[in-house]
């Protein structure tokens, strides 16, 4: 019974309790979001909800009396639950960065936790907020231990992406290692793996050839460390490397030597073929409302992810859509918190490490690693030979002229003898079959040029990433959506458009007209006008993740004093604010004059002059209405397609 009663395991609370974090940053975060609404509340007013649901909260500072009475001062109405939205989703962005500011452990908690477990306690923890805060928090713990139990102050950095390099076709890489009374030659043929199966190693050679001994440890040398790779240092990986050659000296023959032989040659075999760069991907699954999943897929495509069409389904009281894809883990650093942020707490974002694919930066990544192999004197790509007595360096792509032995693997594009179960011989010796990935005649990659074209022009690969994608089918099939296009502007404020011929459409909205014109966003606009903008926005920037053409949308500051005009991204749409004196009709006419025999243009309004002013000059025109029907039935359509994809 005594031991039923015993405490076996303490749950501390977090915020608040074993770190000042909670009972400050909440705090501070008010006060920052209201302050730059305008709205000055003491100390005392915000704390007094602490405790409350977030939500909850934000409206109890807005209807106390000095909340209540400022915003009416600032706005002139009283307040809504879309500023409630729209303030909660500040309140997150801010509270976030200031997360790791307020992380620190209270005095004692490290200590009563050390003291705790050496008597046999269990600990655990438990808190409201999200992994994503707890992650700062738990650094600072880990910060402040290793500073208590060994007196070193450690700083944690952003952290760096883990790449690897593997390669593209096979290559006999050589390596010989031969200073004065020294001796060994080593062949080895390289082959690309299969993802995820790291080095694989096998023998080809016959022990007339190479002693068995030898062979193994030549095979010893191959997994005994990683191997750097040519591109930017990274570990070697997804490779099967067979023995195919080598040869020893009766007497000068030592371990070592065979050690240098075997490095050498797997660093010249790699510098002889091509390489390629991988990168960690995760595996993902992204749950947010069903009029955000246009938006969803322009932030992934942006961030080179790879997904299925998406699922459709209800639940919680909401219609609510499904991508499941994967999506490098370079680009996704902070996309779980710009998640929460832009569905208001309603998307779900999950992350599962799925292995390595194929770098879809490597060219950036290799610029900046900066990495030379020439200059990696700790792994080099030469070999060493003798002669009158001393040693000499040859170059990785002299050695040919030096070895000792003839080379063993014959690329395809030299010979026109069937692969499969191929044999080779030297010196009467049979070597055996060498298993050989690709088949003979032409080989993935060497596409003709006229597909490379169709490629390029189909998906927007450059002819690097083409190659890339047929090299041992690494890349998995890539959306066939075009990106959208960014506008540019030149030093006047007028719009720059690509050259390279027309786009099949371009959609240019008068922002405030269609806010008007729509009867929600109207009746939104008469309490909140921001809130009303962010909502066209929003809705525009699902659409353009269906529709795929680049959409303009201007806004008339044509009323407010000393408006210089602005531009700016609003995710995957083009935003203006014209300056003052220009109204919205004056820069879409001069838009369309300027773009109209490039691009078919199509302009959305409800002013029926505008409308015939376009037409004129030879846009299309769309009604307000129109555009909202284009809008639901293209969201239909992509709903219908879905389900039709499920029934074959």
């Amino acid at each position: 019974m005594a031991e039923m009663n015993r405490i076996q395991m303490i749950v501390f609370d977090w915020a608040g309790t074993t770190t000042d974090y909670g009972g400050v940053a909440p705090s501070m975060v008010f006060d920052r979001v209201f302050q730059e609404e305008g709205i000055s509340l003491t100390k005392e007013e915000i704390n007094a909800p602490m405790g409350m649901e977030k939500k909850a909260h934000i409206r109890a500072l807005l209807s106390c009396p000095s909340g209540d009475r400022q915003w009416k001062e600032r706005y002139g109405a009283s307040w809504t639950e879309e500023d409630v939205e729209r303030l909660y989703e500040k309140f997150e962005g801010i509270l976030y960065e200031m997360v790791a500011e307020y992380s620190v452990p209270l005095p004692g908690v490290v200590e009563t936790v050390r003291q705790l477990r050496e008597k046999g306690l269990k600990i655990g923890s438990t808190t409201g907020y999200t992994s994503q805060m707890m992650g700062q928090v738990q650094i600072e713990v880990l910060t402040q231990l290793i500073k208590e139990r060994f007196g070193v102050v450690v700083v944690f950095g952003q952290g760096n992406i883990v790449y690897k390099e593997t390669i593209a076709k096979p290559v006999e890489g050589v390596g010989h290692f031969e200073p004065l009374r020294h001796y060994a030659e080593v062949h080895l043929l390289l082959e690309p793996g299969e993802p995820g199966s790291g080095i694989e190693v096998a023998s080809a050679c016959s022990e007339d050839v190479l002693d068995l001994n030898w062979q193994r440890l030549i095979a010893t040398h191959i997994m005994e460390r990683e191997h750097p790779g040519v591109l930017t240092g990274s570990a070697l990986t997804d490779v099967k490397i067979t023995i195919l050659s080598g040869r020893a000296h009766i007497k000068h023959t030592e371990g070592g030597d065979f050690r240098q032989a075997t490095y050498r040659a797997i660093r010249q075999g790699l510098k002889s073929t091509e390489s390629v760069l991988l990168e960690p991907v995760y595996a993902f699954t992204l749950e947010v409302p069903q009029e955000m999943v246009g938006r969803a897929m322009t932030d992934l495509k942006q961030r080179a992810g790879k997904f299925d069409s998406p699922e459709f389904g209800t639940g919680n009281g909401m219609d609510y859509a499904v991508l499941q894809g994967t999506v490098p883990v370079a680009t996704m650093q902070d996309y779980s918190s710009e998640v929460h942020a832009y569905t208001r707490g309603l998307g779900h974002l999950t992350l599962e490490l799925s292995g390595y694919d194929v770098c879809h930066n490597s060219e950036e990544v290799i610029a900046e690693t900066g990495y030379d192999s020439e200059a990696d004197t700790a792994n080099p790509t030469g070999s060493v030979f003798c002669a009158h007595g001393a040693g000499f360096i040859v170059p990785w792509d002299q050695v040919d002229n030096y070895m000792h032995l003839p080379r063993q693997f014959v690329p395809e594009e030299e010979t026109q003898t069937p692969a499969d179960g191929r044999s080779y011989e030297t010196n009467g010796q049979s070597f055996g079959p060498v298993h050989r990935q690709q088949s003979s005649g032409k080989t993935g990659w060497e596409l003709d040029q006229e597909l490379q074209q169709i490629y390029a022009r189909e998906f927007g690969m450059s002819r690097e990433d083409m190659e890339d994608q047929e090299r041992r089918k690494w890349l998995k099939k890539k959306s066939d959506a075009p990106k959208p296009n960014v506008v540019k502007y030149d030093k006047k404020g007028n719009p720059i458009y690509p050259a390279k011929g027309p786009q099949e459409e371009y959609l240019i909205v008068d922002g405030y007209n269609i806010i008007f014109a729509w009867k929600d966003l109207n009746e939104l606009s008469r309490v909140n006008i921001d809130s009303a903008r962010d909502r066209l926005l929003d809705i525009l920037s699902n659409y353009q993740g269906y529709k795929s053409c680049p959409v303009l949308v201007v806004f008339d500051a044509y009323k407010r004093k000393e408006h210089p005009g602005a531009r700016s991204k609003y995710h995957n749409l083009d935003v203006v604010y014209t300056k003052t004196d220009e109204t919205a009709d004056a820069f879409i006419e001069r838009t369309v004059h300027e773009i109209g025999h490039k691009y078919r243009v199509t302009v959305a309004t409800n002013d029926g002059l505008e409308q015939l002013t376009v037409m004129s000059q030879g846009a299309l025109r769309m009604s307000a209405d129109n555009l909202r029907e284009e809008i639901e039935r293209l969201s239909r359509l992509e709903y219908e397609n879905y389900l039709a994809s499920q029934k074959r």
